[in-house]
């Protein structure tokens, strides 16, 4: 019986300083293409590159994009304008990628937040748009914890409070968070199309101070034959690798490299 076919796409953002011009962006995707990739999750490019040329280039390239990081300041600037470049980039999923947690004073700012996101989904659900949701580590703050006991992460919050919003883990962040990333892979079963792939070592500067930094998959600390078990047991359609920066050599090329052989010979995506 012939295995599922997963996309297997690059998140653009770590190649961000390589996005900056429409000849930079050309000379990228075709080299994404080289080590392995072949979908994108656009993030990172230049403002001022319209869609529809970001589009273009990445099908010159032979990379199709499957999705896109929009941050929340243009869903509220312009939401119809969000939309029209969902569809001038050919996808079907656009994440909320960021929040500044400090602009959110009390759990009633973060209800509202919540409350905004759903609307969010809601409406480009009619547009044949998904909006999901990445996290970093700061969604695992809990409140309500009483003599050092019980609360609720903002994360477990934010999706029993909504429906229609999709869930993008990045399971690197779950797990820098303090939490395990297969119990949440469970805990958003069945509204997690797209996860985020990212791994954790430990970095010692020149101050000496021991800091967890960024890994290519299968050089850090996750156990990923365990985690992408579990996100096909939960419905994932698509694994994306996300490398924010590249402490040990530098070059986004050479560790989303790492990463795709990684995936291909190791996990069989």
């Amino acid at each position: 019986m012939p295995t599922k076919k997963y996309r297997v796409a690059a998140q653009m953002f770590g190649f961000r300083n390589y996005l900056k011009t429409p000849e930079d962006v050309a000379k990228t995707m075709k080299r994404v293409k080289k080590i392995g990739y072949d979908f994108a999750q656009i993030s990172g490019f230049g403002a001022d590159i319209p869609a529809a040329d970001i589009r273009k280039m990445c099908d010159d390239a032979g990379v199709t994009p499957i999705g896109a990081h929009i941050g929340l300041p243009k869903f509220r600037e312009n939401e119809k304008q969000v939309i029209a470049d969902c569809h001038a980039l050919g996808i079907d999923y656009v994440a909320i990628p960021w929040l500044d947690a400090r602009q959110q004073k009390t759990l009633a700012d973060w209800k509202k937040l919540f409350r905004e996101f759903e609307g969010y989904a809601r409406r480009f659900a009619k547009e044949g748009l998904a909006v999901q949701y990445h996290n970093h580590d700061f969604e695992f703050q809990k409140f309500g914890v009483k003599g050092g006991k019980g609360g609720k992460t903002l994360l477990d919050m934010l999706y029993e409070g909504t429906s229609a919003l999709q869930a993008e883990l990045d399971l690197g962040w779950v797990a820098r968070g303090g939490y395990n990333p297969e119990r949440w892979i469970a805990k958003v079963a069945g509204r997690m199309d797209q996860v985020h792939l990212k791994d954790w070592g430990i970095w010692q500067p020149a101050d000496g101070e021991r800091r967890p930094e960024f890994r290519a998959l299968g050089e850090g600390s996750l156990d990923w034959p365990v985690l992408v078990k579990a996100c096909r047991k939960a419905g994932v359609k698509d694994f994306i690798v996300e490398q924010d920066n590249q402490i040990a050599t530098g070059d986004p090329f050479v560790e989303y490299a790492i990463s795709r052989k990684y995936l291909a010979t190791a996990i069989g995506l």
